[in-house]
């Protein structure tokens, strides 16, 4: 996870990294490809498409007004798909309509397939936009019978000639109710005019007086007023707010649009067909004519130039861009050719401008190959050391056998256990080695199980007392008695046993070892060992886990071991999924912590060691 992070974080700028120039190069090339094809597709088809957008708006203001027109006068929508075919037949479109929770209603071309989930529009006379928010269309109780329109015409027509008479431009008009109005050029109201408006024209017939009288009540009610506060519509919809003081009367009339236009929807609600999504459509039949252009041979020539002008600069791109590629990735080759020789000193010799990826790549590889020289440096370091480590014991266990075949030496009981005590030893340090190639290679596994804790490291403790006693050592222990963690007992009494063998080793006689265990802060258990002996030199802390490292440099058995004992620990310690460190005091002694989680980290009930978890090798 550390590492990962590392990369990301180590990851060069995109305008500084070599993706970043190609992809600029990628981009400056298509640049010019799509400015070349979209001045061409302006200068051919631009006229062409403002003409079809045209129209197709056109067609569409057209559909929807005849289709609102036919909502404002019928009740519903049966019967609408004459209507539809025809307006699709004029328009080249496919027309539907559905309801709003999408159930179909009418189809100008049922069996053209799906159609679009998306609306064109909603048709519904009674929401419009703007001032004007109801179709004018949709009158529903306003419409005027027969017998009420005859005597509304002639007062209109008096009315119109009257002011033609006296100069006024004027006309007779229907509105969608049957009322006959009066439309003027310029404003009628002037002294000459004055006795040319018949108040009976603007007077409600019977049938407005009744349908006024609904909508007064629906205004009423959304208004909230009383008697005496009401609001008089007129039948051209404007109205009259009687006298109120000042701040009541400018509040009633503020609100009276909004309410009016809402009596209004709930009064025609009934004679108008419910609200519809519009859906418009190309139509999908086999006899529609496909459109398309034909270049002339002035916009192929210039295609054809373009094409070789975007080719000509995309060679020349590739051929920069391989060139400064390639030049490093062969110095490389050549480096990993030599290193493959045999040459250990084997370098990247690249030297590009910029902080990029090969650059970075050849860095890389340099410190690669010091790594390598150092590796094979610690390798002949570590078969110098284990030589070291066997020799010893194999020395003694030559020279007394010689002694003993040449008389020197009787074969007693002491002969035995000297001899015995060097094979002892040897088997340790080869244990030890086997142990560290184990985790080295992924394959040290603990076998969790649940641990009292309390008797472990008390076991641990027995084990090493009587050789702490002969060095004058007391070893004790401070655990809590009923304290329990789930960690293989084999292999944690090998790493406690370890931190207790070296306490006692380097703790001068009538020092003291105490081995305690606590509960930690983010629920894990802390084993700590704690020594009065000698101390470890700050200079050397960061030493004391490395393999066949002892403070005496002239590898002495007399105070160290093997230089194993502690690089174990570690790797136990990780195998378990905790941490081991060190805190020391010249004179005053060392604590080794081991930190395990209360559930070690694993599957099936094992752990993978370290070399499986990315762990030091």
């Amino acid at each position: 996870m550390g590492s990962r992070q590392g990369t990301r974080r180590d990851r060069l700028p995109l305008r500084r990294s070599l993706l970043g120039r190609l992809l600029f190069v990628s981009a400056l090339v298509a640049l010019c490809s799509v400015a070349a094809t979209a001045w061409l597709a302006v200068q051919t088809t631009s006229g062409a498409i403002k003409q079809q957008q045209g129209r197709l708006l056109a067609d569409d203001t057209k559909i929807l007004d005849s289709l609102t027109g036919y909502a404002a006068t019928h009740t519903s929508w049966h019967g609408v798909a004459g209507t539809l075919r025809d307006l699709a037949r004029r328009t080249d479109r496919r027309i539907a309509l559905t309801a709003e929770d999408g159930a179909p209603i009418a189809d100008s071309a049922p069996s053209a397939g799906e159609l679009p989930r998306r609306a064109s529009a909603l048709v519904d006379p009674l929401a419009g936009t703007g001032d004007t928010p109801i179709d004018p269309r949709a009158v529903g109780p306003f419409r005027l019978p027969a017998a009420e329109r005859p005597p509304l015409k002639a007062l209109a027509e008096r009315r119109a000639k009257c002011l033609n008479d006296r100069g006024v431009d004027a006309a007779v008009a229907l509105t969608p109710s049957g009322r006959a109005v009066v439309r003027t050029i310029g404003d009628p109201a002037d002294s000459r005019t004055r006795d040319c408006l018949p108040e009976p024209l603007n007077a409600p017939t019977p049938t407005e007086a009744k349908a006024l009288k609904t909508l007064d009540h629906l205004l009423a009610d959304c208004l909230g007023t009383g008697p005496g506060t009401s609001v008089h519509v007129n039948p051209d919809f404007t109205w009259r707010v009687p006298r109120l003081p000042r701040a009541a009367g400018a509040d009633l009339e503020a609100r009276v649009p909004a309410c009016l236009t809402k009596a209004r929807q709930q009064q025609l609600r009934a004679y108008v067909a419910p609200p519809a999504r519009l859906i418009l459509a190309s139509p999908r039949s086999e006899g529609t004519a496909a459109q398309g252009f034909t270049l002339s041979p002035g916009n192929t020539a210039r295609i054809a130039g373009v094409a070789a002008l975007v080719l000509a600069l995309t060679v020349g791109a590739s051929v920069l861009a391989a060139t400064r590629l390639v030049r490093p990735l062969r110095a490389l080759t050549g480096a990993v050719q030599r290193m493959r020789d045999g040459d250990d000193d084997a370098r990247a010799a690249v030297r590009i401008r910029g902080d990029d990826e090969i650059g970075r790549l050849a860095a890389a590889f340099d410190e690669m190959s010091e790594q390598r020289a150092r590796l094979a440096e610690q390798r002949r370091a570590m078969v110098g050391d284990v030589a070291h480590e066997l020799r010893t014991p194999l020395s003694n266990i030559r020279g007394w056998l010689e002694a003993a075949q040449d008389g020197v030496a009787a074969p007693d009981d002491e002969f035995i256990a000297s001899l015995h005590e060097e094979a002892v030893l040897l088997q340790h340090v080869i244990d030890d080695l086997q142990d560290l190639a184990a985790a080295d290679a992924g394959e040290l596994r603990v076998h969790p199980e649940p641990v009292g804790t309390a008797e472990l490291l008390g076991q641990v403790a027995a084990a090493h007392r009587a050789r702490a006693e002969a060095a004058g050592v007391t070893v004790t222990t401070d655990v809590p008695p009923d304290h329990r963690l789930t960690a293989d007992p084999v292999r944690l009494r090998q790493a406690v046993g370890n931190l207790v063998s070296n306490a006692v080793r380097h703790t001068p006689p009538g020092g003291s070892v105490r081995v305690t265990c606590r509960p930690g802060p983010a629920g894990d258990t802390v084993i700590e060992v704690a020594d009065s002996g000698t101390g470890i030199p700050a200079d050397d802390l960061p030493h004391v886990f490395d393999r066949f490292w002892r403070a005496e440099k002239s590898r002495s058995r007399r105070t160290g071991g093997s230089g194993l004992g502690l690089p174990i620990v570690r790797k136990l310690a990780e195998a378990h999924g905790g941490t081991v460190d060190v805190r020391s005091t010249v004179g005053r002694g060392s604590v080794f912590t081991l930190r395990l989680p209360q559930e070690p980290l694993g599957e099936d009930g094992e752990t993978v060691g370290s070399g499986a978890r990315g762990g030091r090798p």
